[in-house]
């Protein structure tokens, strides 16, 4: 018996993974032609710029999605759209996508609110 994999759904495409390099594995990466990916500089000083703009591009696709599915049920409710599969799709993954982002929301508020009970 054998599984077969989860092939891609068409239009979503997920974030990039942000890799974290030193000075020195920079260095030792591009010697054996390993490159970063693009839009990472490596360890900054404080990385806030970094964090707030992969969290800012995260909402903008997560808006996005809404927009889109909203359009496709405009389209749905006057009859101009062909196939309600798109729609239902769209939907699905808007919802799932805000789903997503309130979970990591939530853990994110829980981390912090952890790291303010710590007693210095």
């Amino acid at each position: 018996m054998s599984i077969n994999g989860i092939e891609s759904i068409g239009g979503f495409t997920p974030m990039t993974p942000v890799t974290l390099r030193s000075p020195a594995a920079g260095a030792a990466g591009a010697a054996s032609g390993v490159q970063p990916l693009s839009g990472t500089s490596g360890v900054s000083g404080a990385g806030g710029a970094e964090f707030g703009d992969m969290l800012s591009q995260g909402l903008q696709n997560l808006e996005g999605l809404h927009d889109r599915a909203d359009q496709l049920a405009v389209q749905a409710a006057t009859g101009d759209l062909q196939s309600l599969h798109d729609y239902t799709i769209t939907a699905t993954e808007a919802s799932v996508a805000t789903q997503l982002t309130t979970a990591v929301r939530n853990k994110a508020v829980e981390a912090f609110q952890e790291i303010m009970r710590m007693s210095i």
